[in-house]
């Protein structure tokens, strides 16, 4: 075909598949009831609110436009698309509640397949299903008592470490304390240099996310453009490479050390994946419902990305939180060091009160996923607690929701939504959680919060991530002393997958959040 009727060819094509986004956006707009609902103007003729959503703290400016506008509004995003937004907590529980109506939007899952693979994360319908119902044995009490060992022997190797740099400081150093504590995961050892492999991979996808990069939203939302090679593909491929290479490794470890102890229900391997292994081959589940090896592998970023990584985050955040009000610090610490022992098991570490109490305010104000998406693929109607006042003045108690009407579910606003959580809602108090009063209408799996959603697409790793948070604290708070080596102003959260802290004035150096590290004397 001569170049210009290839080049006439495509440009044609892209021309028809503009003009049908166009018209159904149009036939959207016009049909269904969000097009009535309060919000800001548009900021931009292509992205609409997009860019200054980006360019702004995590999920604050949504924040403010629920206290100016009302629970439930609308906003625009790129392609002129309205996104409905709401802190609503019935609108959320029916979202969440009927996952078979309200799934992750395909640019979602484009972009997260590109890290994740088609793990559980990304997978939908009953391919998910088929997942969860293999993984859920994996993730189970007994489970995560006897990963317990192992989450606190990671975190002692982590105190020596530390130690070892604060005494060659001097008594005092100043640590990335989000470096080290990202990818001290139970698949491998901590390197000298505080990151492994896998870690280095990540730092760099997790940097290249903190921009707002013009061909990467124009291929999220058009497939036709993701021929268009950039550094993020760059960063994305290498990255899964690298998982795909150490995950095939670690199957295989798995597979060999079970099947050398004489049976696979017999294993003596206690990482999540050969955990995953041995309930992928139980004798309950049938040959034809058990996961491919490809099926498994897509686990190991999902594990690395949405399970350990979340819980480094969280731990970084619980550590700031700490650093900026030493009363709790002092407090937490005297708490553990009632503890006779550096090895807790899983239920003396849930024994320890004070130390829910901060794990559970960590995860409300700092939490690490600050929304999610969905779409609906059919037309539906949502229950409203609260009526919304349409742009006509006219009171609405439900919506009429279209095929194809984006949802952004809030975690981060409905964990610090004043209306529920009362005028100090955005500051850390982990007395809160003492007082019994705790609100239970947001619909989430743990604790009244949406940190690990709810329904049946909620976290499947919620209680491995609270014990390994627990371990973590426990470990860290009973050694050393911790103090900002910034100030507090000059952290800034930005969201790329989780939200992470960036230093304003070392934006170079990517991702971080540096403490000023004391080893704690016993008086």
């Amino acid at each position: 075909m001569p170049l210009n009727r290839l080049v006439f060819s495509v440009l044609g094509s892209l021309g028809v598949y503009a003009l049908y986004k166009i018209l159904k956006l149009i036939q959207q707009e016009y049909t269904s009831d969000v097009r009535l609902l309060p919000g800001p103007k548009s900021t931009h003729w292509l992205f609409g609110n997009l860019k200054e959503i980006f360019n702004s703290e995590s999920n604050v400016l949504q924040e403010q436009w629920i206290q100016q506008y009302g629970s439930t509004i609308k906003y625009k995003v790129f392609l002129w698309e309205t996104r409905l937004y709401t802190t609503d907590a019935t609108a959320i529980n029916h979202f969440l509640t009927n996952a078979q109506i309200y799934q992750k939007p395909e640019s979602a899952r484009y972009t997260l397949a590109r890290m994740l693979g088609q793990g559980v994360l990304v997978a939908e319908g009953e391919h998910h299903r088929q997942q969860r119902r293999v993984m859920n044995p994996a993730f189970g009490a007994a489970q995560i008592r006897e990963l317990t060992e192992i989450f606190v022997a990671k975190s002692t190797e982590l105190r020596d470490i530390w130690a070892l740099q604060v005494a060659n400081a001097g008594g005092a150093a100043r640590i990335d304390v989000l470096a080290w504590l990202s990818f001290n995961y139970n698949f491998s050892n901590l390197s000298s240099e505080g990151t492994s492999e896998l870690g280095q991979a990540f730092a760099e996808v997790f940097r290249t996310g903190t921009t707002f990069d013009f061909i990467s939203a124009l291929k999220t939302w058009i497939p036709a453009f993701r021929f268009i090679p950039t550094r993020f593909d760059t960063n994305m491929a290498s990255s899964r490479a690298t998982m795909m290479r150490i995950g095939r490794q670690l199957l295989e470890d798995s597979r060999k050390e079970m099947a050398e102890s004489g049976t696979f229900e017999k294993g003596r391997s206690r990482d999540l994946l050969s955990l995953l292994v041995r309930s992928n081959t139980a004798k309950d589940i049938p040959a034809n419902q058990r996961l491919s090896d490809e099926d498994v592998l897509a686990q190991v970023p999902t594990f690395l990305v949405a399970g350990h990584e979340t819980t480094s985050t969280a731990t970084t955040w619980a550590l700031f939180a700490l650093a900026q009000d030493l009363r709790v610090q002092t407090r937490l610490r005297e708490e553990l060091l009632t503890v006779s022992t550096d090895n807790p098991t899983m239920d003396e570490l849930n024994e320890l009160s004070y130390l829910d109490c901060v794990v559970r305010e960590t995860l409300r104000v700092h939490s690490p996923v600050t929304s999610t998406l969905r779409v609906a693929i059919e037309d539906d109607v949502v229950p409203l607690a609260t009526a919304f006042r349409d742009v006509h003045g006219v009171l609405h108690d439900t919506i009429r929701i279209r095929k194809g009407q984006t949802v952004m579910i809030p975690v981060l606003a409905m964990n610090r939504d004043k209306t529920v959580w009362g005028p100090d809602s955005f500051e850390f108090s982990p007395e809160r959680w003492e007082s019994n009063k705790i609100s239970n209408s947001i619909p989430g799996v743990w604790s009244h919060m949406l940190t690990f959603l709810g329904g049946p697409r909620a976290c499947i790793g919620y209680r491995f991530s609270i014990v390994e948070m627990k371990a973590l604290l426990f470990t860290l708070v009973r050694s050393f002393e911790f103090e900002l080596a910034v100030p507090a102003s000059e952290i800034q959260k930005k969201t790329s997958i989780v939200q992470r802290p960036l230093v304003k004035s070392e934006p170079e150096a990517g991702n971080q959040l540096p403490l000023i590290i004391k080893p704690y004397v016993h008086s």
